[in-house]
């Protein structure tokens, strides 16, 4: 991976990270300081919330993201420290669906003349679960990957000792 993709990439985690910092203290704000001008209505307070958790998600995942994109550069990502992240990444997403199958739920009271919006809602949370199995899939090539530079460093090792 190449000096300019590593740094176009760092650059657009850090302009996303920034944005979920701003958007959730902006959120927090609202919900701490009592300037909320729906005046704090249960549905919407609870949707607050529940997408400020989301928004963590987000942030944990770009987090880990950085870490290996740190490793790619240095050239360990085919080792084990790599999967604790790419498993923290998996979590994050699984967590991240979990949440929006909370929003529709938080939302489905208010859609009973329209069911099709919440089970569209509830499709894009299978969706984002399935981003999780894409993710685990990537993890089993990064595990084969590992166990085959394993496997052709003790080849090397050998290799040296018989000449």
């Amino acid at each position: 991976m190449g000096k300019l993709t590593v740094r176009a990439l760092r650059a657009v985690l850090a302009v996303v990270f920034t944005g979920t910092v701003f958007v959730q203290a902006l959120m927090m704000w609202v919900l701490v300081s009592g300037n909320d001008p729906e005046d704090g209505s249960l549905p919407l307070t609870a949707l607050r919330v529940v997408t400020i958790l989301g928004i963590g998600t987000v942030q944990v995942a770009l987090v880990c993201v950085w870490r290996l994109v740190s490793m790619v550069r240095r050239g360990t990502v085919f080792s084990h420290a790599a999967f604790r992240y790419v498993d923290v990444i998996i979590g994050a997403i699984v967590a991240a669906a979990l949440v929006w199958f909370t929003v529709t739920g938080l939302n489905a009271p208010g859609q009973r003349d329209d069911p099709g919006v919440t089970l569209i809602m509830g499709g894009i949370g299978v969706a984002i679960l399935g981003i999780a199995l894409i993710v685990l899939v990537l993890r089993m090539l990064l595990a084969q990957a590992v166990a085959r530079d394993v496997e052709a460093t003790q080849m090397q090792a050998e290799l040296d000792e018989v000449i």
